[in-house]
């Protein structure tokens, strides 16, 4: 009849003990082989598993190469079938390009979808459509796992899209984040930011925006100088008018 040991963490312990002990013996001789400079006799008796180990190493580091190179051929081919959608778009031809657009958002990663459905709703404003984009606009802004540049500019173009049909005050709370001085985004949600409030009466607010927006060199040029046009207008002091280039303009 065999023993059942009466408390088995003392096997476990005693395993670790061993292998401790085996761990200490394989080190006190690789530094007696070294001081007594015995590499062959070293290498003889533990040489298969060092040559395992850098087997290992190099099959993994030619894996990460071959991944690599995946990878790259990869995004390569998307951005050649992104490249030629965006042809497609362009000349007009429509049925092809959705049928691209669709292909790369199937297949392509969250980036390469959010992306292919923005040119898709942009597609659709062209063609006169502008529910089927703010429907396009508003799915990309709600989707999770894309990136958030990407759904940033979706909720500022599904705003767009939808701003005469909107309450002025949801377009402040659906764009007011996104209308911070310094973002990517200041210039267009600004603008519609700024154009709600004064539709709501609150014209020092919608200067203030304006003259914000005037001064930020991150916004295009042409959109500060038509900001601050409108922010004289207001009461609100823009600043000095600012070339491209972000430098005051001589008067």
């Amino acid at each position: 009849m065999a023993l059942i040991p009466k408390n088995p963490s003392n096997l476990s312990d005693r395993k670790d003990e061993r292998r401790a002990a085996q761990e200490q013996v394989f080190l006190r001789e690789v530094d007696d082989a070294l001081r007594e400079d015995d590499a062959v006799r070293l290498f003889r008796r533990y040489g298969t598993v060092i040559g395992s180990a850098i087997l290992a190493l190099l099959l993994a580091l030619a894996g990460w190469m071959v991944w690599t190179n995946h990878v790259a051929q990869v995004a390569g081919t998307r951005a050649e079938a992104f490249t030629v959608a965006l042809d497609q778009v362009a000349s007009g031809r429509w049925d092809p390009a959705r049928a691209s657009l669709d292909q790369i958002a199937a297949t392509g990663g969250p980036g390469y979808a959010a992306a292919a459905r923005l040119v898709e709703g942009g597609a659709a404003l062209d063609r006169k459509k502008p529910d089927d984009a703010a429907k396009i606009f508003a799915a990309v802004a709600a989707d999770a796992s894309a990136p958030q540049p990407y759904r940033d500019l979706a909720k500022v173009r599904e705003v767009a899209t939808k701003f005469d049909s909107m309450k002025p005050q949801d377009v402040i709370d659906q764009l007011k984040p996104l209308a911070v001085p310094g973002t990517p985004w200041f210039g267009s949600a600004g603008e519609l930011v700024a154009v709600a409030q004064m539709k709501l009466g609150h014209k020092a607010e919608a200067g203030a925006m304006f003259a914000a927006m005037a001064k930020d060199t991150g916004v295009p040029s042409s959109l500060r100088g038509r900001v601050r046009q409108l922010a004289l207008q207001l009461g609100a002091d823009p600043g000095p008018e600012l070339s491209s280039a972000g430098q005051p303009v001589a008067q």
